[in-house]
């Protein structure tokens, strides 16, 4: 007997559009707030630079803030695709 295979149909053998729509949907939201976490440091930066000239060591603070953020959410993201791909599996 042949494995099942993840996101497909057994029967039809073709793509299951509903299953895939319901793991990228959690993924595409927690890619989202890593997003909108790293973007908090970059406007900071913006409004400390152009709106009351702070001096420019505080954009390189900001920019790292905002690239720690942004490599510590890929690796929460990533994770859980692991994590998942092993929920996965064990399901089938």
């Amino acid at each position: 007997m042949a494995p099942s295979r993840p996101f497909f149909d057994p029967q039809s053998g073709e793509l299951d559009t509903d299953q895939l729509l319901e793991e990228a949907v959690p993924l595409a939201k927690l890619v989202a707030v890593v997003g909108a976490i790293a973007l908090v440091p970059l406007v900071l930066q913006f409004l400390l630079l152009r709106i009351f000239a702070f001096v420019p060591v505080f954009s390189a603070v900001l920019s790292l803030a905002a690239q720690f953020v942004l490599a510590v959410g890929t690796g929460i993201v990533l994770l859980y695709v692991v994590a998942r791909a092993n929920q996965l599996v064990d399901e089938s």
